[in-house]
């Protein structure tokens, strides 16, 4: 199987401010005159990290890796102030036009499948391609399913943890009662949730146990701004109409797409890519028998690299 490519070190870095308060931590590595890609990370929230360089080689990709608003080494940390998707967007737009770029390719993975799907499908004429996994449509069933119930059938036992921080009354609505948690003045239950939260996805986002997924994910600086922000997220809907990326998946036609996603994925069920190939007629999905969520499972990975692999000598002749 494939793995990542040897860590390599940006050869710039970047502060992009966008709408107050926000700024934007932006790096590039790989070859300055490869092709464009624009790694879209997860959440929202989590935030972007080294290995995420990993996916591209770096002598034929020009590697591209942001912050969005409120998370990683974005500032303000957490914040939520016009924190949403329209914004992040145009985010998008104002990174490709600050670094001078016609077309790239976007990758992404759960929220940031989401993203790179919405962004193609509001500004087809910039994408050349999408490689994505662990499809999220962003649906109320995705959100009922992970947040309310659903997934608790298949980790009962994380599942209590998940479900201690919020009263009995108001555990008839998950989302909103973490949001006011997580909103709220009281900085310890703030935290509390923020780890309860983020620790039931990274409980449940791997096929087998992983310690270092876990602790990735429930390292307070994480932990606060991914459960602040997608609680956010959730409670608006995503910001988006109900179905919006299936309703107008024509929008996607004409842009080639290679969807990765776990037959045991039990964060984003197989049923949201497979739903998505089904009216998206250039893509082609790759559904890896022993894996979940996480784009760290070894046969996720070995699935992304062979997709990279195959765009970059697709797209190397093809001025970006």
């Amino acid at each position: 199987m494939l793995q990542l490519y040897p860590e390599i070190k940006p050869y710039k870095k970047h502060r992009l401010v966008v709408q107050s308060p926000h700024e934007l931590y932006l790096e590039e590595s790989g070859d300055p005159h490869g092709i464009p890609v624009l790694y879209l990370h997860g959440g929202p929230g989590a935030g972007c990290d080294n290995r995420n360089r990993g996916f591209f080689d770096p002598e034929k990709y020009r590697i591209i890796l942001f912050d969005q608003r409120g998370a990683g080494r974005s500032t303000p940390h957490a914040e939520l102030q016009h924190n949403n998707t329209e914004a992040l967007l145009q985010d998008i737009e104002a990174i490709r036009e600050f670094l001078g770029i016609e077309r790239w390719l976007l990758f992404g993975g759960s929220w940031g499948s989401t993203l790179g799907l919405l962004y193609a499908q509001q500004f087809s004429q910039r994408v050349l391609a999408l490689i994505l996994r662990g499809i999220f449509l962003a649906r109320q069933q995705d959100l009922d399913w992970f947040y309310q119930e659903g997934a608790s059938r298949l980790f009962p036992d994380y599942w209590e943890d998940y479900v201690r921080p919020v009263s009995v009354e108001q555990r008839h609505d998950f989302v909103n009662a973490y949001y006011q948690l997580l909103t709220g003045d009281n900085e310890l239950a703030r935290m509390g949730a923020a780890k309860a939260w983020s620790s039931w996805e990274a409980h449940c986002a791997t096929l087998r146990p992983n310690l270092e997924v876990v602790q990735h994910l429930s390292d307070p600086h994480t932990a606060l701004a991914m459960a602040r922000i997608e609680a956010h997220y959730c409670v608006n809907r995503f910001f988006i109409e109900e179905n919006q990326i299936l309703d107008k998946v024509d929008r996607l036609q004409g842009i080639p797409g290679t969807i990765v996603h776990g037959r045991y994925d039990s964060v984003c069920l197989l049923e949201n890519a497979f739903s998505l190939h089904r009216c998206w007629h250039d893509s082609e999905l790759n559904i890896i028998r022993d894996a979940g969520h996480a784009a760290s499972e070894p046969g996720v990975t070995d699935a992304l690299i062979r997709a990279t692999r195959r765009m970059s000598g697709r797209f190397q002749d093809i001025p970006a």
